[in-house]
């Protein structure tokens, strides 16, 4: 009897350590894809991360917030997304960050707005929006006081989000498309008619226009066009420049282009995505050339003096 009661109390040990210890795997795999993501394609950290004069991150501020944004109808600084929890996301819950992140929503119940790109984060998956949460829990808490926004504009809520499960990778144009929108390439690569994106008529044509480090850029055209597209671009070359920055030509772009997070992108999202940005309608639109970087550089050098 003694012998039997031992060999259950073991089995009911074992398993629930096994219980366990599946439960602790899941959530390190969790995290994992949560770094990658605010990494890598959702971008999370190239906004949320200020930048010094030399227009590259301070990672010794990650994701503490304080990056300006301006143009003609807002100024705004993005939020603090550290654990925090005087000026950052430490008391908020899980269903409040994804909720201000995929519906634009704060734990106050206010309503963000532009540059945050919960339109398209509002197609994210309910696995990667609980990745990018469990992730952001294990970053570093940094106090850092963030001022408030100023808009022109009326601000509105996105729909619920439907948390639909990502596509499949098998299907590289699908899921190539699913982390294109994660990324928002499209809402800034597309220009702006009246008040909102020209998603209909000129999807991915370039030509949206900010304000950065003291100068006024434009995006670039990323419509399959072959004058003024990327329609005559190398698989290798398109790579190039999402990754490292370097255009057709060989010049380095200016890092709004947020190749210095891309370039984490696994070399299989990489393919993914530029399957689906050749499946994008040529749309022929030659917009002007931005200032080089050298010429930003010396802008934030001058006004951090």
């Amino acid at each position: 009897m003694k012998n039997r009661i031992a060999v259950m109390f073991v089995g009911i040990v074992s398993s629930s350590l096994i219980g366990f210890s599946a439960s602790a795997q899941d959530q390190k795999q969790l995290v994992a894809r949560g770094k990658y993501l605010v990494n890598g394609p959702a971008l999370c950290a190239n906004c949320h991360t200020p930048r010094g004069a030399d227009l590259r991150p301070v990672m010794s501020k990650y994701l503490s917030g304080g990056e300006k944004f301006t143009s003609p109808v807002f100024v705004t600084y993005s939020r603090n997304i550290t654990p925090d929890k005087d000026t950052g996301i430490g008391t908020w819950s899980d269903t409040q960050i994804i909720r201000a992140m995929r519906e634009g929503v704060t734990k106050e119940g206010k309503t963000l707005g532009p540059p945050m790109p919960f339109e398209m984060l509002n197609k994210m998956s309910d696995n990667d929006a609980k990745a990018i949460v469990a992730y952001l829990r294990t970053a570093k808490p940094m106090h850092n006081e963030v001022a408030e926004p100023k808009y022109k504009i009326p601000l509105e809520p996105q729909s619920p989000a439907r948390g639909e499960a990502a596509p499949s990778k098998s299907d590289k144009v699908a899921y190539g498309g699913y982390l294109v929108t994660m990324a928002h390439c499209l809402e800034c690569h597309t220009p702006q008619v009246g008040p909102a994106r020209d998603y209909e008529h000129q999807l991915g044509a370039g030509g949206f226009t900010f304000e950065y480090a003291g100068a006024i850029v434009k995006l670039r055209n990323i419509t399959s066009d072959k004058e003024t597209g990327i329609g005559n671009m190398t698989d290798a070359q398109i790579k190039r420049a999402i990754t490292q920055g370097i255009d057709r030509e060989g010049k380095q772009l200016i890092p709004l282009m947020p190749y210095l997070f891309l370039k984490n992108l696994t070399a299989e999202d990489l393919d993914a995505v530029v399957a689906f940005v050749r499946t994008l309608p040529p749309v022929k639109r030659k917009n002007e050339p931005n200032p080089p970087l050298q010429s930003l550089l010396k802008l934030t050098s001058a006004g951090a003096k």
